[in-house]
């Protein structure tokens, strides 16, 4: 049986018991406000487009009629990061490296004008936070939002992007300080054979929130 094509996004909540979001982070603020309207669970794989409907998100915690999912997408640690927040988190740093062609058309790119072919050895090419990161590179570094929220928000979480010739996967590491002492978590990803903007793993995690989600048997934080 073909899927049925809803015409827009308020025919798909209707029509729809829950919702996968894998468009981009220019939706999710609409579809976040029809999860709210109409009562329905929704998952987030663009979550940097969460960081502009922190509202909303706020509003849906405070809800009893849905329910929002965030998988863990392109990083690892998360359920680290959650424990350590029931105590003071002092500092979260990501550092993500990826070949330059991974990068191309993001907003950053276009606006300062950098050749990324000109690119012949490891180059920094971004520093600043994850509120900063998110808006520069708004397909590159979901993860970063995805940081910050389990962790100390997007002002405070630091965000390096390097853009590394040599490499053929994207690499993600971040440090993190706090009460609960420090960790170092480091993941190298094979880019999506659909799309190279992105990593595999971050299809593979949505479907394991999925399975988590109907499962007796509960794993992790």
């Amino acid at each position: 049986k073909k899927p049925d094509i809803a015409e827009n996004i308020v025919q798909l909540a209707e029509d729809t018991d829950f919702i996968v979001e894998s468009a981009s982070a220019d939706v999710v603020g609409k579809l976040l406000k029809i999860a709210v309207e109409k009562k329905k669970n929704v998952m987030i794989m663009s979550v940097g487009g969460v960081l502009d409907n922190l509202d909303l998100v706020e509003k849906i915690k405070k809800s009893k009629d849905c329910e929002i999912f965030f998988p863990s997408g392109a990083i690892v640690g998360i359920d680290g990061l959650n424990a350590a927040r029931e105590r003071k988190i002092q500092s979260v740093i990501l550092t993500t490296s990826k070949p330059p062609q991974a990068l191309a058309g993001a907003p950053y790119i276009t606006q300062h004008g950098i050749n990324l072919d000109s690119i012949d050895k490891p180059t920094v090419i971004f520093e600043g936070n994850c509120l900063e990161a998110v808006k520069a590179f708004p397909k590159n570094i979901n993860i970063s939002a995805m940081l910050s929220i389990a962790g100390v928000g997007v002002e405070k979480t630091k965000v390096r992007i390097i853009a590394d010739p040599k490499l053929t996967r994207n690499i993600h590491k971040f440090n993190a300080k706090g009460e609960f002492g420090e960790m170092e978590v480091k993941v190298e990803n094979v880019p999506s054979p659909a799309n190279p903007k992105t990593s595999y793993i971050a299809a593979l995690s949505a479907i394991a929130t999925l399975k988590k989600m109907v499962s007796s048997v509960k794993l992790g934080t």
